[in-house]
């Protein structure tokens, strides 16, 4: 298989010795025939747009993380390329929820054995998102996320977001917005506002993963009040699996979401990305417009 590599080497596994030049070498190692990739000193984007535009190669794949991740499904949507992905980020949701193995010789395997899918893109004003995009506390929250670092999203990983979120819940206000769902309108106030890419699974043990990537919805979770009881109950309850009902979590899902703001822009966060968007912002699905290589089922 021809394909053209971008490493992201400022990704958060990116550590003990890895570089670029080692992980062509396992992809060539593995049988791959692999394009020369971008220019390195060029910005990201600039070269996602690159590979997308070799000729004559099967699958462009990125090493990174899930903003990086991010990037390239906003250039490769749409296009029928395939995005093969070795997850070398902090998080890696979305290698967990496509059962992508986040060892790097088996995310490897999983490039040269695995079938293509299509999975469903989220668009805020023409921004993509393939997991989130949240409004609110954590979108502040951002520049803390080295205290995830480190280790899998457990308890432990919970216990370490819930301390960084405690620190912001006294100085940061509820905001006011308008969301609009299916021609209904309503005003609110808020300490978090997250449209998910699909869903979020119920389950013990499944924290923030999702229960699929192509079922052609959006999920729209508000919580308006994040008190230190309201915060510990969720994150208790995210930890059991059985959160949907929480008194102090509104859930709703739809294909399209709209949110006013009283502002000339909107911090938002998608797949841990920040972005500054002029409202209102305008949520909608693309379905199936994503080309992924994921495994073969039941490996």
């Amino acid at each position: 298989m021809r394909i053209v590599l971008v490493a992201n080497a400022a990704s958060g596994s990116f550590a003990d010795g890895l570089t670029p030049a080692a992980i062509r070498e396992r992809l060539a190692a593995a049988g791959f025939d692999l394009a020369p990739e971008p220019e390195e000193s060029l910005p990201l984007p600039e070269r996602l747009r690159a590979a997308a535009s070799v000729d004559e190669v099967e699958a462009v794949v990125v090493a990174g993380g899930d903003g990086t991740l991010n990037c390239a499904a906003g250039i490769l949507a749409g296009t029928g390329r395939a995005l093969g992905i070795l997850p070398l980020g902090t998080l890696n949701l979305l290698a967990k929820d496509l059962g992508i193995p986040l060892d790097l010789d088996r995310a490897i395997a999983v490039l040269r054995d695995g079938r293509r899918h299509a999975v469903d893109v989220g668009r805020v004003n023409g921004h993509v998102f393939l997991i989130n995009s949240v409004l609110g506390m954590p979108a502040r929250m951002v520049r803390h996320r080295e205290a995830l670092r480190g280790g899998p999203l457990g308890p432990l990983g919970l216990l370490r977001l819930a301390a960084v979120a405690l620190r912001h819940l006294g100085p940061y206000p509820r905001l006011p917005a308008s969301v609009s769902v299916g021609g209904q309108r309503r005003r609110i106030r808020f300490r978090l506002l997250a449209v998910v890419n699909n869903d979020y699974a119920e389950a013990p043990g499944r924290i923030l993963e999702r229960s699929q990537v192509d079922g052609g919805g959006l999920t729209l979770y508000i919580a308006r009040r994040l008190s230190p009881w309201r915060l510990a109950r969720l994150a208790l309850g995210f930890g059991l699996g059985r959160w949907r009902d929480l008194p102090d979590l509104e859930r709703c899902g739809a294909t399209r979401f709209a949110v006013s703001a009283g502002r000339r822009a909107v911090r938002v966060m998608n797949d841990g990305e920040i972005r500054l968007i002029a409202p209102p912002l305008r949520y909608r699905l693309m379905p199936r417009a994503l080309t992924v290589i994921v495994p073969e089922p039941g490996r």
